[in-house]
């Protein structure tokens, strides 16, 4: 019951939990792959925008299967993000639907112009 209660005022703690999982993976990857996934990560944080837990949650699980297998495979980072790596982040992240925060701005702005036009008109 208590565990509920700290859910609704700190969010899911198993989220939590599977996203500390999701940080240890991805600093356990040998070099160059941590440095990369670590720079994509945070490209993510800004451009994803993923407001979703279980949608980020996947998104992240998945990002870190690639970088274990690239590094177990010995693929080289540039075959992974090609010559564009804002391209493959953008890319990666629009795979993954779910609710964003510029959403809520999409809807505003529309809703805005919607309603100057009707003012216009009538």
């Amino acid at each position: 019951m208590a565990a509920r209660w700290i859910e609704r005022v700190t969010g899911s703690l198993e989220q939590k939990k599977e996203y500390r999982q999701y940080k240890a993976r991805i600093e356990a990857l040998p070099e160059p792959y941590n440095t990369v996934a670590k720079a994509l990560e945070r490209y993510f944080m800004y451009y994803g925008g993923v407001t979703d837990g279980e949608t980020a949650l996947k998104m992240f699980g998945d990002f870190a299967d690639l970088w274990e297998r690239a590094a177990a495979d010995g693929t080289p980072v540039r075959a992974i993000v090609g010559d564009d790596p804002v391209e493959f982040a953008e890319t990666f992240a629009q795979a993954y639907t779910g609710r964003q925060w510029i959403d809520k701005e999409r809807a505003r702005l529309t809703k805005a112009i919607e309603d100057a036009e009707r003012g216009e008109q009538g």
